[in-house]
Formats: structure tokens, sequence, C-alpha cells
């Protein structure tokens, strides 16, 4: 049975494409839920991909993660910066955790430099635009098979 993997977006990424295309590029979400989806058939996860403006609706995918033990790779856009309730959530996965930027947060306004979610998260990615995604999926392909080998951090 093939690890499942959700791919959890935040806020505003729906917009993906046509927001701030100088800093996002030009792809859609839809998209980069294809591409998503195509490499994880490839490499043998079962990828559930979801985009929410809600906070709440993000808590509950979280928790319902929890619930199916499934590890996670969160782009939390808007909520990494203040949401404590999205960090709680995080903290609860048992799988590993990757957080996921499209722009490098730490080049960017003040604001946008230090991620709550990344205190719980396993590894962070930024930076490396919609591409990101995909090199995310890997990273967790690989980490997934070491743990099952017993060689996980």
């Amino acid at each position: 049975m093939a690890q499942l993997v959700f791919v959890l977006n935040g806020s505003n990424l729906n917009m993906l494409g046509r927001r701030e295309p100088e800093l996002y590029g030009i792809v859609t979400l839809a998209e980069v839920e294809r591409r998503v989806i195509a490499l994880a058939q490839e490499i043998g996860l079962d990828c559930d991909f979801r985009q929410t403006n809600s906070e709440a609706t993000l808590i509950e995918w979280l928790h319902e993660a929890f619930e199916r033990d499934a590890a996670v790779i969160i782009n939390p856009a808007g909520f990494s910066f203040g949401s404590v309730p999205v960090l709680d959530a995080v903290k609860l996965i048992r799988r590993p955790v990757i957080e996921l930027h499209i722009t490098n947060i730490h080049k960017r306004d003040e604001i946008y430099r230090h991620s709550l979610i990344s205190t719980a998260a396993s590894a962070v990615i930024c930076g490396l635009g919609v591409n990101g995604y995909l090199i995310a999926l890997r990273a967790m392909a690989l980490e997934l098979d070491a743990l099952r080998d017993g060689l996980g951090s």
C-alpha cells in the first residue's frame, strides 16, 4: 500500500499564476497539482492535494492527516507567520512534515521571514518556485523510505 502524503496549501494560493507573478510566477495551482499528482504516482506515493483560504479548514485537514497517519507537505502561506492553531495542528503529525514556500521567505520583507510552522517541520524548502513542490515530494519519498527501513531521523 502506498504511503499517503497530504499536500496542503494555505491562503491565496488559489490565485497562483495571477497573484504577483513577479514573485510567484505564472503557473497555476491546478497545474502544480497536476504535476504533483503525476510525480506521486510515478514514485509510488498516494497524494491528496488541497488548498483553502480558511485557517479552520487547514487545521481540520491537519487533524485528518494525523488520524490517517499521513505525511504532510504544507505551504501554509500567510498562516505561516501568525497562526499558533496551525502550528499546534502540525505538531500532531507523526510522519515527516515538509514546510514549503514558493519564494525565499528569508529575502522578503521582515513580516514574511519568520515562520512559526518551521519550528515543527521536519524540513523547510523555500525559494525554488513551484518546482519546490516536486522537490518536496521527492524528499518526502526519501524520508518515508528511510523510516520504513529504520534509517529515519
